[in-house]
């Protein structure tokens, strides 16, 4: 029957063997890194080993601009697998995806690709596009239990690894390498407007959703145009500053495998912050492994949800 028959892909499609996990973000996250990305419909589909679990699977991805799902797991030999694994050495907890190695290719071609037994693929269905539903919480207007208010820095400044260390032991927030037992505590309400929520431990409103695939000058573009249609009904929506961003971090993992409470979308898994780093870069807060991390703001390739203090 063979693979893209059986997972109901375009007989077209091609497996790109050169294509790594790593190599990802600067083709399909900053438009294309690699001149044969030519559009947003375009499928590029590529192997790779998915560590996360409690064991490593060897799994098929669909790769675009924009667009990432992981479409079958391959019923790879288990000691081949777990050998590829052992071979990359010591790596960061937030990395767990990994390119497949020759002996795993060389199976592939003959088990897989040049074979009509497909007992091997287990298709994976995709999953429902995400839609915002009521949040559950109580609505700004309700009566509000006895709080103890927090004010954060709300100004851009530049921070070194000891500043943003300093600031999330300060305000207890969780990081998964800086500060596990971290706990900040929110008190979230509705706004009854689909598009925001707003906290009444910090003051602030945020949006429930967000900006996707830009650098930081594209984003900043981006909040003058949301003041100028004032979004939700306001016009002085900002990017937050590290310690604003941080103050959403749960230390739980929600049930769209996010470190933030379930009312916000899960389509904006990293945000810029309003920090850059000494010596260089931009700071990042990572919902999806619980982290602050910095990394370069020229190219597109991160996601924004902004905020604004709500004085109402």
């Amino acid at each position: 029957m063979g693979l893209f028959s059986k997972l109901d892909l375009a007989v077209s499609s091609t497996i790109d063997w050169e294509m790594t996990p790593e190599y990802t973000f600067g083709t399909f996250e900053s438009w294309g890194g690699k001149e044969r990305v030519r559009s947003k419909s375009e499928r590029i589909y590529y192997f790779f080993i998915d560590n996360w679990g409690d064991s490593p699977k060897l799994c098929l991805m669909e790769r675009g601009i924009k667009h990432a799902r992981v479409v079958a797991e391959i019923l790879a030999p288990r000691d081949m697998v777990e050998k590829c694994v052992s071979h990359q050495g010591k790596v960061a907890f937030f990395e767990r995806s990994f390119g497949i190695d020759d002996d795993l290719k060389e199976w592939l071609v003959t088990n897989v690709l040049e074979t009509d037994d497909d007992s091997k693929i287990i298709p994976i269905e995709a999953e429902d596009e995400e839609t915002l539903i009521d949040t559950g919480l109580p609505g700004r207007n309700e009566p509000v239990p006895e709080l103890s208010y927090v004010t954060m820095p709300s100004q851009k400044v530049e921070l070194a690894e000891k500043d943003v260390v300093a600031l999330i032991k300060q305000y207890n927030f969780y990081d998964c390498e800086r500060n596990t037992e971290g706990n900040f505590n929110n008190y979230f309400v509705d706004n009854k407007d689909y598009l925001t929520v707003s906290d009444k431990v910090t003051g602030l409103m945020w949006q429930r959703e967000g900006m996707d695939i830009m650098s930081y000058r594209m984003l900043n573009l981006e909040v003058d145009k949301l003041n100028r249609e004032k979004f939700g009904g306001h016009s002085d929506w900002r990017i937050p500053t590290l310690e604003e961003a941080m103050s959403l971090m749960e230390s739980s993992l929600n049930d769209k495998d996010q470190h933030i409470h379930h009312c916000f979308s899960s389509q904006q898994p990293f945000i810029f912050v309003d920090a850059t780093r000494d010596p260089g870069g931009y700071w990042f807060v990572d919902y999806k492994h619980g982290r602050a991390f910095w990394a370069s703001g020229t190219i597109p390739g991160g996601f924004g949800r902004l905020c604004r203090t709500d004085t109402e």
